[in-house]
């Protein structure tokens, strides 16, 4: 599986933003997840969003973006989105979507270290 990053850009505090990821094949099997890396900084989770159970998706968010961020995927499993509301200029980063493999339907992780695939990164810069 492919990954592949879109939808960022340059936007002003309070704006919307929503970021897609493209695979390049069906990866309804896997969990998916959204991470950012902001300058100098390590690369943090944002969103994740399990694999299916029927029409049924299990989301996860980081405090920091709960209520403002949601994540979500096509019925076809091959895109995910990332809406991101009422955006901050903290939330400046370059932003990546990873798939990890799930074998059934629960909380997706967290972790960076269980997401095997990575797509290259779009970049999203919030201006106060």
């Amino acid at each position: 599986v492919q990954l592949q990053a879109s939808g960022g850009g340059l936007v002003q505090a309070g704006d919307s933003l929503r970021l897609s990821c493209a695979a390049s094949t069906r990866f309804g099997n896997y969990a998916m997840g959204w991470f950012r890396q902001a300058p100098g900084k390590e690369r943090e989770f944002i969103a994740a969003i399990s694999r299916s159970y029927g029409k049924t998706y299990i989301p996860r968010y980081a405090d920091s973006v709960k209520g403002r961020f949601t994540i979500s995927r096509d019925a076809n499993k091959i895109t995910v989105h990332l809406q991101m509301n009422s955006l901050k200029p903290e939330d400046t980063a370059v932003y990546y979507c990873a798939a990890s493999y799930q074998r059934l339907a629960t909380m997706p992780t967290n972790l960076e270290s269980e997401y095997d695939t990575w797509g290259q990164g779009t970049q999203v810069t919030v201006s106060s």
